[in-house]
């Protein structure tokens, strides 16, 4: 499954040809290296090993400084392995938004949002104690009763309750590619991805 490494830039919108207003995800796509070649010979699958957005070699230890140098590259802060790579790559190539062709769809994985310690009600969309009706005074959004009595006393594994939300990985799947800007790496796919503005993103065709 061929892909690239990206960042989010934000979203806007645009017109197609029937003068319909389409939400879109604007992704910096690339350019990355091939930082290793995986090879059924040394280990046991096949994959390309790619490197995106440069680091500052004093914040890279010298495992990794000397790993980057046999691709010929600078350190790189983000890197993804994807296997069964369309096109057969050597170490130190470079991989660009070429490779991505408008109308295509796409499937594109980031880290959602951080929510921090959420409530039942925006968590899991409950609709709170009673709804708000039988004398409820000012626990409109508790949760309600989580467990049995005497048996089992205690309360079952993954019952909803409240806490951290967010932060996950999430995979969005047939987004369509709209617009490919080659000369500035640009992708411009459509509806929204999962993710802060200049978070890393995983685009898979």
């Amino acid at each position: 499954m061929s892909g690239l490494i990206g960042k989010k830039i934000g979203m806007t919108s645009i017109f197609d040809e029937n003068g319909k207003n389409i939400p879109c995800t604007v992704i910096e796509a690339g350019p990355c290296v091939v930082t290793q070649v995986r090879t059924n010979e040394v280990d046991g699958y096949e994959a390309l090993q790619l490197g995106f957005d440069d680091k500052n070699e004093k914040h890279s230890t010298k495992a990794a400084l000397g790993h980057f140098k046999k691709a010929g590259t600078v350190a790189k802060k983000k890197v993804v392995e994807f296997q069964d790579f369309a096109t057969e790559q050597k170490l130190g190539d470079l991989i660009d938004v070429s490779i991505f062709e408008e109308g295509e769809f796409v499937d594109v994985q980031g880290v959602s949002k951080g929510k921090g310690f959420q409530g039942v009600v925006k968590r899991h969309g409950f609709g709170g104690v009673g709804q708000a009706t039988h004398g409820q005074h000012n626990r409109l959004r508790a949760p309600g009763s989580v467990g049995a009595s005497s048996y089992p006393s205690r309360v079952f594994k993954g019952m909803r309750m409240a806490g951290r939300m967010g932060g996950e990985n999430v995979k969005v799947q047939n987004l369509r590619v709209l617009k490919v800007v080659a000369e500035k790496n640009l992708l411009v796919v459509k509806g929204c991805v999962p993710g802060h503005k200049n978070s890393y993103v995983i685009i898979q065709k």
